[in-house]
């Protein structure tokens, strides 16, 4: 039997290695069959077979049937994604778990303790790193937020408001309850016009239609700034540097300021 490697490859999401992709393919054509017959027709070594076999068993995709010479029968597809899925719910319920137990555990107080005793020592200049790919962009930028203790300025694409509003919508809620100063400019188009009702509240949105730039201001001492286009660079490869230094992100914020009262209010834009 010949099966394509596009097609194999697919099955990973299956949480299956090749050989257990190839073995399970040939069962299913199959339907019963023993290990030997299925070695050969996947082309799979048969000193490997029974622990692949084995291993699928284990996973519920197969059942092996009672009597000699050994068969197995296929698990329906159907019901086998049902497995994983709820393999796959139960393993991230039972991590949330061992994490939320870690919140309040000697652990992190410890772990705690060395990195606030690690970043005594650390000069200021040297409090800044690389950001490489959109969701370490994002996540560092969530955990800046949340560090926030007066105002969040953030300055971003149309696109990129599009998808901060997804992304940051639960983070700036709590900056909202922390009473913070929220400020948001970004080209503002009629796409856009559904997120900026849902912000409302949230943040004060403006329409920056003369700067296309894309940054996060914390409390005029720290910024993350994106180095690339998000409409010329794929998520993967995008880029930002993150800095810690008021000197620094004071002086941005005051141009930032300037830019800001000559914009337009979401309300305006959009009367």
């Amino acid at each position: 039997m010949i099966v394509q490697k596009e097609f194999l490859s697919k099955l990973k999401d299956f949480g299956l290695n090749t050989y257990e992709s190839k073995l399970w393919t040939a069962l299913l054509s199959r339907g019963v069959s023993t290990a030997g017959e299925l070695s050969d027709i996947a082309n799979v070594p048969r000193s490997r077979s029974y622990d692949v076999l084995e291993s699928l068993e284990r996973k519920g995709f197969i059942i092996m049937k009672l009597g000699k010479p050994i068969k197995y029968v296929a698990v329906a597809p159907a019901e086998v994604l049902e497995r994983v899925k709820r393999k796959v719910q139960d393993e991230a319920t039972n991590h949330t778990k061992i994490l939320d137990n870690l919140k309040g555990s000697d652990i992190l107080s410890e772990l705690n303790t060395l990195h606030d005793q690690g970043v005594e020592l650390i000069e200021p200049t040297d409090i800044s790193g690389a950001l490489k790919g959109r969701g370490n962009l994002y996540n560092h930028i969530e955990t800046m937020v949340k560090s926030a203790k007066s105002s969040v300025d953030i300055m971003t694409t149309t696109e990129g408001l599009m998808r901060k509003t997804e992304f940051l919508k639960n983070v700036l809620q709590k900056a909202k309850d922390k009473n913070l100063t929220v400020r948001i400019a970004a080209p503002l188009t009629k796409e856009t016009k559904k997120l900026v009702k849902e912000l409302k509240g949230l943040a004060e949105i403006r329409h920056c239609e003369k700067v296309r730039s894309r940054f996060c201001l914390i409390d005029g001492e720290q910024l993350t700034f994106m180095l690339l286009d998000d409409a010329d660079v794929h998520p993967t490869y995008d880029a930002g540097v993150w800095v810690n230094t008021k000197f620094f992100s004071s002086a941005l914020q005051q141009m930032f300021e300037g830019q800001w009262d000559g914009m337009k209010s979401s309300d305006i834009v959009f009367k």
